[in-house]
This record gives structure tokens, sequence and C-alpha cells, in this order.
């Protein structure tokens, strides 16, 4: 699955005529293109997809989302290791001893 989800932008900078940010999602920190949004501040939360900022979206909502996300588990199967995803699938390692490093 691939989904839109809400981060916290942490800083901007312009990198080969590019505006990209740092952006949180709630733990996990990517890098992610603002040319959509070429407005939007550090601090402020927008909705991404594909490294690619789209929406911009207020804090309460970003925060509500991300914790819905989380105990969906859907933000560690956007942004968790894929390799270890596919060995709890496959039952390789069993589910609690991967969440438990």
């Amino acid at each position: 699955m691939c989904l839109a989800v809400p981060g916290r932008v942490l800083d901007i900078e312009e990198r080969d005529g590019t505006r990209m940010a740092t952006v949180d999602f709630g733990g996990v920190v990517k890098e992610v293109c603002l040319e959509y949004l070429p407005d939007l501040q550090v601090g402020e939360y927008a909705i991404v997809h594909v490294g690619f900022a789209l929406q911009r979206l207020d804090e309460e909502s970003a925060k509500q989302t991300l914790e819905l996300f989380a105990e969906l588990g859907l933000l560690q199967e956007e942004f968790g290791d894929p390799w270890e995803t596919a060995a709890v699938e496959a039952g390789v390692a069993p589910v609690e001893e991967v969440h438990n490093q």
C-alpha cells in the first residue's frame, strides 16, 4: 500500500534548484520535495505522497492521522524495513521478536 502521510517540516533547503525539506513522519524522517507547496514553512505540516508534499495540513489533524496510522500498523508498513516485513510475513521471524528489537 502506498499512503499519503502527514509530516512536520523540520528544515528546508534548495538543492540543484529544487526546494527540499527534511520531514518527520511520527519519528521517521525522510527527504521531501516542496515544489507543489512553495510557501510551506518549517514547523508546518503537509500531506506527503511518494516524496512530494501535496497539501498543507493543520497540526491537530496531522497528529490524529499519524496516531491512527500507528495504531493500525500502517506507518510500519509504509516506512518499515521491507526485509523485516517480508521475514515476518514468511514466518521466518516472530512478530514479537521483530517489534522488540
